[in-house]
Order: C-alpha cells, then structure tokens, then sequence
C-alpha cells in the first residue's frame, strides 16, 4: 500500500471530496468492531427528579 495523498483544502468542498469522505467514512465505520463496550462512566446513567428548593426553606 502506497502512502496515503495529503490534501489541504480551503473553502468549501466540492462534490467529488464529499463523495470521497462519505466513502472513507463508511469503510472506515462498517470495519470497526462493533462488540466494543463503552465504560460505564461514559454511559449517562438516567436522572430521578428532585424537587426545587428554596434558601428560604432551610429556616
């Protein structure tokens, strides 16, 4: 495999650029693993409501 081409684009891309990433991206996507397992710290855990309170309630 050759070393991979370097472009530096400014501005916006054109079609064949975006074409070239959403395919990369795909590729690059459908050969990850996907049994990988987040770490639970990453993971929000769901939230129970609390009820407002007040400064003045600790009177």
């Amino acid at each position: 495999m050759g070393a991979p081409e370097v472009r530096i684009v400014r501005g916006s891309p054109d079609d064949a650029e975006l074409a070239a990433l959403v395919a990369v991206l795909s590729a690059v996507g459908a050969a990850a693993d996907k049994t990988v397992v987040l770490p639970a710290r990453l993971v929000p855990r769901p939230r129970r409501f609390q009820v407002a309170t007040s400064w003045r309630a600790a009177r």
